[in-house]
């Protein structure tokens, strides 16, 4: 799977286990996504989609590298734009 295609289905899974804000955006926390096993089936490198997604300005979260258990509250935020347009 190429970077694109994994971005793509970052903002899928952020959609099916976020909370729909009302600007658009979709919240999850860094332990929800980690500890889903259909993003464990999905994503064998997360955390390196997050970071390509947040160079692409998709997604913000706070900080540059997250690790599972001391960032699991850590809130990623999927930008209403990239929510819009689905890809």
């Amino acid at each position: 799977m190429n970077v694109e295609e994994e971005v793509g289905r970052l903002k899928e899974e952020i959609t099916r286990l976020g909370n729909r804000q009302d600007d658009g955006s979709y919240k999850v926390t860094f332990g929800v996504l980690f500890n889903d096993e259909r993003c464990a089936n999905i994503f064998e490198a997360l955390v390196g989609t997050l970071r390509a997604a947040k160079k692409r300005k998709v997604v913000t979260y706070d900080g540059e590298l997250l690790l599972q258990g001391v960032h699991d509250n850590v809130e990623i935020t999927l930008k209403p734009e990239a929510a819009a347009t689905g890809t």
